[in-house]
């Protein structure tokens, strides 16, 4: 493989089955079931490689509490209603530092609880991510530099 990557981009899918119920106008709606899916895009910077369990392990171990639950007995849920936009701005927060332990940063999250509505957390004008992606440049030229400077040396010892 030639020439170096800025960065490389990571793509998970995680499902759980949660119920929730939804209050409108202080009315508790009805208690009912979904399968929500949730898609995560997280970058790394450059040639540098992570193990997609690395970052399924993450995602899982953080998502595990709230497997075959209902989302209204648990924190923060029982205080803000679980509707989808909710669940998301929260699991994205929530796992935006998680995944930066690993060196990555995460893109989005975008999450389902039906095939047709989706609502998503992209990160891409945030200035966090964008200081994120900056850094991975610099980083970036910061190799080729030295890399061009390694071959220079290697061409004059090579020349004498």
């Amino acid at each position: 493989m030639t020439g170096s990557k800025l960065y490389r981009e990571y793509r998970l899918k995680a499902y759980l089955n949660m119920t929730h119920y939804i209050a409108i106008d202080g009315n508790n709606g009805q208690i009912h079931p979904h399968t929500w899916e949730f898609v995560f895009v997280a970058i790394i910077g450059g040639d540098n490689f992570i193990e997609f369990r690395t970052l399924e392990n993450i995602i899982e171990g953080y998502m595990e509490r709230f497997q075959d639950q209902t989302l209204n007995d648990i924190a923060p849920f029982d205080i803000t209603n679980p509707t989808i936009e909710n669940v998301v701005d929260y699991f994205a927060e929530e796992l935006r530092g998680r995944v930066k332990t690993v060196g990555a940063e995460l893109v989005s999250v975008e999450g389902s609880e039906t095939p047709t509505r989706s609502y998503i957390v992209n990160f891409r004008n945030d200035e966090e991510f964008i200081k994120g992606v900056e850094d991975i440049k610099k980083e970036q030229i910061n190799q080729i530099v030295n890399d061009l400077v390694e071959q220079i040396a290697d061409n004059i010892k090579h020349r004498n």
